[in-house]
């Protein structure tokens, strides 16, 4: 007996085992069991649980004398709530080259909802799916799940067909909800070569490779005669992907972007090989650099010679002699005369000519015109394209120029680099956004040389002075005078255009804790755009005479809460920039009272390499209360295993910032 049970448990181990090796899922195959979950363990407060996500990628002959791609997938998805429901409507990206465009077949969707223990299912109108043009290269069908309420499952597959082997079909893994089961298949022939991109920190429950050989029969076209068929026999590579129980990705505080940190693999074509006619599609970043230079649309435009825009360079310079007083007049023209519609985007949608004429145009095109009128007036400047935060990372090695989504000026004054952008109305001259800073970029120049634009290399300084003395009647007043760092100086400067300078001192008013009257308001530096602006004024609190005086020394300009709020963080923290905030606090007690409780000083690093450090610094001297709190984090990027101890870190910032100081009234 004991032998027989042993041996029954193997087999259902094993044949739990195995059934584990497939999603337990079918088109059409849904039964009344299935709706009954109505939380999943996965994630309790889950809206919306994917439960199999399933794609494969192929390579096949076509009549058209070459290869296709046929990309297939399959979902299934429950609906718990209402807060879910932006999955039940699905866009299908289709991609497109003058009357050629990839082929969408095979779609069935349905809608399942449980009435009365059975399954009534609603099928997709193939009337309700629509095309929509986005863009040249790009159209979207779209459709919506008919039926649908909390509780439903929706399911649907569909084939796409691509003549763009290039545009081999990444797979996420993960996305906005959990997912249970998401599976992709790849089977390649020896003859085409893709590099893999992978990203994500989700272990893989499966990951194969098997080899096999396969024939591909293809047919090349002869017009009215007979077309040519043949085959092509080779080996081929079968890839399996499997992610179990994938959470939702989560948009943290301090994220450059979730595309960044999503669970995902990419593939680039780099070349084909024998039997076909070798040829390489992946080039070499030198390559890719002299395509981009001969380009109509990005470098031709710089090398011509623009006769049409030197009225308008002579009219800018005027009066400037040296190469760096010329590159500010052009820098400051463009950037205050141009207006940018859209902030994204490497090459020209129009002319230079026309931009000049028209004063609106995308990033590309009014940092490329910058270029070009710099190069006019002698001065040597090429462009820079780089990806933005929320755009996502670029690859140093490979020039895959779909991940850069931005173009920047590199000008050469006096032996310096100066890097612009005149897209910016308030930006100063040799300044970026933090957006810009996302690692590497490449300047588009005869070397293609490549540059690193980190966050770690800005540090924002922030300086304020409080002081507090009590008038004749008894009554706390002071002064404060802050100098903010350079993107928050920046940040003022945008919302008080927007705003008025009268708004921005009501949210200062707003911060405080206790009331208080504001007077003598002034900012300083508003028009020096390469300088940090100086905010000042005077207070008076409004708070009535007692016993007992409570006064946090931070007025305002102290952590109230932690940025950081989870318990755990799968995603590195990327700050725009490192940062170093001083406070200095001095207070002189009123007549009448005497200190009766005191916060205590603390000095803590945020680590033993000393990447971070907070000071607080407060003693009692001669009627005087002094105060001095530093926080210095010398680098804005932070792997997940060091989240834990920057969430202790400002823990201890935020309970230091709230502590207050107790006077007591003498008797």
């Amino acid at each position: 007996m004991k032998i027989h049970f042993l041996l029954l448990t193997a087999l259902a181990l094993y044949t739990n085992a195995f059934a584990q090796d497939r999603a337990d899922v079918k088109f059409g195959k849904v039964s009344p069991e299935d709706f009954s979950p109505k939380v999943y363990a996965i994630d309790s407060n889950a809206s919306a649980v994917v439960i199999a996500d399933i794609g494969s990628s192929r390579i096949v002959g076509n009549n058209k004398g070459w290869f296709s791609l046929e990309f297939k997938r399959y979902r299934r998805v429950r609906l718990l709530n209402k807060n879910g429901f932006d999955l039940a409507t699905e866009e299908i990206y289709l991609y497109s080259e003058g009357n050629q465009e990839e082929q969408l077949t095979n779609l069935r969707a349905v809608t399942y909802n449980a009435e009365s223990g059975k399954v009534v299912e609603t099928k997709l109108d193939k009337e309700s799916v629509f095309k929509d043009r986005l863009s040249k290269n790009w159209v979207a069908k779209k459709f919506t799940f008919p039926s649908i309420r909390e509780g439903s499952i929706i399911e649907y597959e569909y084939t796409i067909t691509s003549d763009y082997l290039r545009n081999l079909q990444p797979w996420t893994f993960q996305g906005e909800y959990p997912t249970l089961w998401s599976e992709y298949n790849l089977t390649l022939p020896a003859f085409f070569n893709y590099v893999f991109l992978s990203q994500g920190y989700q272990p893989f429950f499966i990951k194969t490779k098997s080899e096999a050989t396969d024939h591909f029969s293809i047919t090349d076209p002869k017009g009215v005669e007979a077309s040519d068929h043949f085959s092509i026999t080779s080996s081929v590579a079968t890839y399996r992907w499997v992610v179990k129980d994938a959470p939702a990705l989560k948009d943290e505080k301090f994220v450059s972007t979730v595309k960044n940190h999503v669970q995902k693999i990419e593939f680039e074509l780099t070349a084909q090989t024998e039997p076909l006619s070798p040829h390489v599609y992946l080039s070499t970043w030198s390559q890719a650099a002299d395509d981009m230079l001969k380009d109509e649309d990005f470098g031709l435009p710089l090398v011509r010679d623009n006769g049409w825009m030197g009225d308008v360079v002579k009219s800018v310079t005027q009066g400037a002699v040296k190469p760096l007083e010329k590159a500010k007049k052009i820098y400051a023209y463009v950037r205050d005369n141009f207006t940018c519609t859209d902030y994204s985007g490497i090459y020209l949608d129009q002319t230079l000519k026309n931009l000049l004429k028209t004063k609106t145009g995308t990033v590309s095109e009014i940092n490329l015109l910058l270029i070009a009128m710099l190069r006019y007036a002698n001065i040597y400047a090429d462009p820079v394209i780089l990806s933005t935060r929320t755009h996502g990372y670029t690859y140093v090695l490979y020039p895959i120029l779909s991940k850069f989504n931005y173009v920047i000026c590199d000008a050469n004054i006096d032996d310096k680099q100066i890097l612009l952008d005149a897209t910016h109305p308030r930006l100063g001259f040799g300044k970026l956004a933090p957006e810009c800073y996302n690692g590497y970029a490449r300047v588009i120049n005869v070397s293609a040389t490549a540059l690193e634009l980190t966050a770690d290399s800005l540090l924002e300084s922030k300086m304020t002075s409080v002081i507090v003395t009590a008038n004749e009647k008894g009554e706390l007043q002071g002064s404060v005078m802050q100098i903010p760092g350079y993107f928050e100086s920046h940040e003022i400067r945008e919302k008080i255009k927007e705003k008025g300078q009268d708004e921005f001192f009501k949210d200062i008013k707003k911060a405080y804790s206790q009331d208080v009257d504001l007077t003598h308001q002034r900012i300083d530096s508003m028009d020096n755009l390469e300088e940090n602006i100086v905010i000042g004024y005077d207070f008076k609190l409004n708070d009535d005479k007692a016993d007992l005086l409570y006064i946090n020394p931070m007025f305002g300009e102290g952590y109230k809460d932690n940025p950081f709020k989870s318990a755990e963080r799968h995603y590195p923290v990327e700050m725009p920039y490192a940062i170093d905030e001083t406070y200095v606090f001095n207070f002189i007690i009123p007549d009448g009272y005497a200190v009766d409780d005191l916060p205590k000083s603390l000095i803590v690093k945020l680590n033993e390499a000393g990447d971070g450090q907070f000071e607080y610094r407060i003693a009692e001297s001669n009627g005087t209360i002094s105060l001095r709190s530093r926080i210095r984090l010398k680098r804005a990027y932070y792997d997940p295993t060091e989240y834990d101890i920057l969430r202790e870190f400002f823990n201890l910032v935020v309970k230091k910032h709230n502590e207050q100081i107790v006077l007591k009234k003498k008797k």
